[in-house]
């Protein structure tokens, strides 16, 4: 506190500190039963996705039905986590492949992003196939769905006081210091994440779903997705503070390996966007067949 007073005496910026916010990642104690911010955070996602997504399946054309819609979210669900999980051990913690049952405490957090992506899609696909579905075309009916439980998800970091950003001298009023991140001023870029990949990449696949023709173009919803996420991901990158283990593949190879993961991500969702605007949309195909 002194040494905070002398800093505004001198005219100094002093940065926030995280604990003075007394914020706990306990969202619920009932003594006997917690519930955390983190948990709470994917389960509201989850039932919004499934709320948003069965609104849109009452539009005319849809690409599947309400059974459907369930099947998905309860295999999507298991790509999430396990999908989630092998991603972190993957690409970021690979001690965790020689102690299988460590990859079974979730609790202790580690969580790929990514990893849970590509077991999102595997079970979307294995769905598609079952159902004889066009797959694309249901993944931009999912796609203005997930950015809630993103959104909500990087609060829940912050929450938590983890994935703190890099420190920094600048003199931005919203820098503070973490524990566990000594006693520098760091980004919060938890909540750039929060802001970028949650409020505005969901706000404009909301709004190309609900306010244009955005669902007639086979691939637009999904590559405005990919290529809106990957560019968030690989801007906030410059912010946040590498994992410990990583920060000499980050030093070697120029970027970190958040990314690395990202460019494929924008390079498919480009090609999409490309693919759907070069072509006529689904609706005027279908007018344009014979009676």
């Amino acid at each position: 506190m002194l040494a905070d007073a002398a800093a505004s005496a001198v005219g100094a910026h002093v940065p926030l500190r995280f604990e003075n916010l007394h914020l706990s990642p306990i969202a619920v104690d009932l003594g006997f039963f917690t519930i955390k911010w983190y948990s709470l955070a994917y389960l509201v996602g989850i039932l919004f996705a499934y709320w948003h997504l069965t609104r849109e399946l009452r539009l005319p054309g849809a690409p599947m039905a309400q059974r459907h819609a369930e099947d998905l979210f309860f295999y999507a669900t298991l790509g999430v986590i396990f999908g989630g999980r092998l991603g972190y051990a993957l690409f970021y913690d690979r001690d965790l492949l020689t102690h299988p049952l460590d990859l079974l405490k979730l609790w202790q957090g580690g969580m790929s992003f990514h990893g849970g992506l590509i077991g999102t899609t595997l079970a979307i696909a294995y769905v598609a196939w079952r159902g004889r579905l066009d797959f694309i075309r249901v993944c931009d009916y999912i796609a203005p769905c997930v950015c809630v439980g993103l959104f909500l998800g990087r609060c829940a970091n912050f929450v938590n006081g983890e994935l703190w950003g890099r420190a920094t001298d600048a003199a931005l009023p919203w820098v503070m210091v973490f524990p566990g991140g000594g006693a520098v001023a760091r980004h919060p870029s938890q909540l750039y994440e929060a802001g970028l990949e949650g409020l505005l990449l969901g706000s404009v696949l909301i709004a190309l779903f609900w306010t244009t023709q955005a669902r007639w173009r086979q691939g637009l919803l999904m590559g405005t997705f990919a290529t809106g996420y990957g560019m968030a991901r690989f801007i906030v990158e410059y912010f946040r503070e590498p994992d410990a283990q990583l920060e000499n593949f980050a030093h070697a190879t120029g970027l970190s390996m958040g990314q690395w993961l990202t460019l494929p991500m924008i390079a498919i969702g480009l090609a999409l966007i490309i693919r759907a605007l070069r072509r006529p949309p689904l609706a005027v195909a279908v007018q344009s067949l014979p009676a």
